[in-house]
């Protein structure tokens, strides 16, 4: 069985970061292992969390896993609090990166425009740099401007403006670059990309459902990582994340009952498991 390490932080209520990431890669059928950076009662949605910072724990942990002798097929990293639990997890890259395996980075640090509470510029040339350590990065509009040093260009971005930000991302070091989030048609909602490799730009779309929800990048990310460890190509790893997450947004959008803090990413589970050919 393979292996995954998500390195994020841990929400008790809220279904994102390791709430999403540990159900989701898991019933894919990968053995999921975690390090919380932070433990919150909610996300930060809600007002008047609680939260209790893990950054002295990590080195410790690392340290562990060493003497051990564990490896991992994939790093994917979330939400990361700070700039010292960035040089964390770069230092948890150089440890556990090996020749077979992937490391994906979601730089999740802001939306329309704006950096999330707490974070600042320099923070995102940060997380820039961490960038740089990874094979797959997976980055909105927002967070690859603020990454690139540019000005926003706004959700609703020509194809041709997304292509310029990727090729721009892709100097940074990854070999795959892709921005989510992206919408061309009234109608269309997904994602662009770009191979180093090949040199050869990427897209695909799924219906726009009118609802935003809290995770949902979350969702992609982990449902991409666990396609990933189902021996599926890049490509086929983000269609199917994306396909995933365009359920869960949708049967939440139609749920008259539905929690109004993220989408019902579990009620899809069965469906991600289709996708990968996986029987329930």
């Amino acid at each position: 069985m393979k292996r995954v390490l998500s390195i994020q932080d841990l929400s008790c209520i809220g279904k994102c970061s390791l709430t999403v990431a540990l159900p989701i890669i898991s019933a894919m059928g990968v053995e999921t292992s975690i390090v919380p950076t932070a433990v919150l009662s909610t996300h930060t949605m809600f007002n008047n969390f609680t939260f209790r910072d893990l950054t002295e724990d990590m080195n410790g942990i690392k340290n562990h896993w060493v003497n051990e002798g564990f490896t991992f097929d994939a790093i994917y990293t979330g939400y990361l609090g700070s700039k010292e639990q960035i040089r964390i997890v770069t230092d948890y890259f150089h440890t556990f990166k090996n020749e077979n395996n992937y490391i994906i980075v979601d730089p999740a640090m802001a939306d329309n425009g704006k950096l999330y509470t707490g974070f600042t510029s320099d923070f995102a040339l940060e997380m820039a740099e961490l960038c740089s350590n990874a094979d797959i990065i997976l980055p909105n509009i927002s967070e690859a401007c603020f990454m690139l040093g540019k000005e926003y260009i706004g959700e609703e971005a020509s194809p041709e403006e997304i292509k310029k930000l990727l090729l721009d991302l892709a100097s940074l070091g990854a070999e795959t670059v892709v921005i989510t989030g992206v919408t061309f048609e009234d109608n269309h909602f997904g994602f662009m990309g770009y191979n180093t490799k090949t040199k050869n730009f990427f897209e695909y779309y799924t219906e726009k459902v009118p609802m935003k929800s809290h995770g949902t990048g979350d969702v992609f990310a982990s449902a991409l990582t666990g396609a990933l460890m189902n021996d599926f190509s890049i490509f086929d790893a983000l269609k199917i994340a994306a396909d995933y997450t365009c359920a869960c947004i949708k049967n939440t959008y139609e749920d008259p009952n539905h929690i109004n803090y993220a989408v019902n990413f579990e009620a899809e589970i069965p469906y991600l498991l289709k996708l990968v050919g996986k029987t329930v």
